[in-house]
């Protein structure tokens, strides 16, 4: 049991990612979380309203069942395969992050100032999920797909419009981390 509980090798990971997407390229398949979003809208009759909603959604069903799958795996990582709830981050990061309000960091695997309960109690913290969220929405559908569609599956097609969305993802990560999150918190 002490196999899956402890971190996996970087090398392993990356294995199993470059087989999986060897797989999808050899039957023509693309791989998305984001593009599950237009399948589900499909599926409850969006194509009726509108022309993008409207394709054969059952050809993606395949997706679905990963979507279905990260869900079960996270669950059964978190609940089963985590000895401690904390994640491993360095010292610095821990005091950078205590000197912006999040207490719990490095003692709990998401920052409950962040993701608990305690913040729907807050205008503040409310505004922060409706907006990340909002532009997490907009960012996917206006890139073309999520940062796993891009950078895991675009990237390995050798598509450049994957490879300009990723290096979009990470200057916007850097900008969100050094300049728009100190002024949030």
């Amino acid at each position: 049991m002490a196999f899956f509980l402890e971190p996996w090798p970087w090398y392993f990971s990356g294995f199993m990612i470059a087989f999986v997407m060897f797989l999808l390229i050899m039957v023509d398949k693309r791989f998305g979380m984001s593009s599950n979003l237009r399948t589900l809208c499909s599926m409850a009759g969006a194509g009726n309203k509108t022309d993008f909603f409207d394709f054969d959604w059952k050809s993606q069903r395949w997706n679905l069942v990963v979507v279905i799958g990260a869900v079960i795996g996270g669950f059964i990582a978190s609940e089963f395969l985590s000895p401690n709830d904390a994640v491993a981050i360095s010292e610095n990061t821990i005091s950078d992050l205590k000197t912006l309000g999040f207490e719990s960091a490095g003692l709990a695997y998401m920052p409950t100032e962040l993701f608990g309960n305690d913040v729907f109690t807050s205008w503040k913290g409310i505004l922060v999920l409706i907006i990340g969220g909002f532009l997490v929405g907009f960012g996917a559908r206006y890139a073309g797909g999520c940062t796993s569609g891009h950078a895991i599956s675009g990237l390995s097609n050798l598509q450049l419009p994957s490879l300009i969305a990723v290096i979009g993802f990470f200057l916007g990560g850097l900008i969100m981390v050094h300049l728009v999150f100190p002024l949030i918190f």
